[in-house]
């Protein structure tokens, strides 16, 4: 058999499609504050591969600093981007808040990553 029909394992096969859908995500926290340490970055990746195994996607790479996390996902197509986003930022916002309740209060966030910015009707950058 030639090389071209063997199969691929990243590409992923449906009944009437083949694909490769990756996103690469950036959560800043609110404010650009230094909230984060080892211990909840740690916690932060459960909560995110647990919400991405209920959306049957893939988390296939987590890092993050004191101010910022980044992720790669693999998504199939029947997932809508945004509400996965929504997800993620919601549920471990949500979990993060309560579990490290006195670190997060005393730095004053309400909420550890903001929602994202809705573009303008007419188009346009956000501001």
């Amino acid at each position: 058999m030639s090389p071209r029909w063997e199969p691929n394992p990243d590409i992923r096969t449906g009944r009437h499609v083949a694909y490769d859908l990756h996103a690469h995500l950036v959560f800043v926290t609110k404010y650009r504050r230094g909230v984060l340490d080892d211990q909840m970055l740690r916690r932060c990746e459960e909560i995110m591969r647990e919400v991405c195994a209920s959306f049957e996607t893939e988390l296939r790479e987590f890092n993050g600093e004191a101010d910022h996390v980044h992720l790669l996902v693999h998504y199939p197509p029947k997932v809508a981007l945004s509400k996965l986003i929504n997800s993620l930022k919601g549920v471990s916002s949500r979990f993060l808040r309560a579990e490290y309740t006195g670190r997060i209060n005393r730095i004053g966030m309400g909420t550890l990553f903001p929602p994202r910015l809705k573009t303008p009707a007419g188009g346009g950058n956000c501001t």
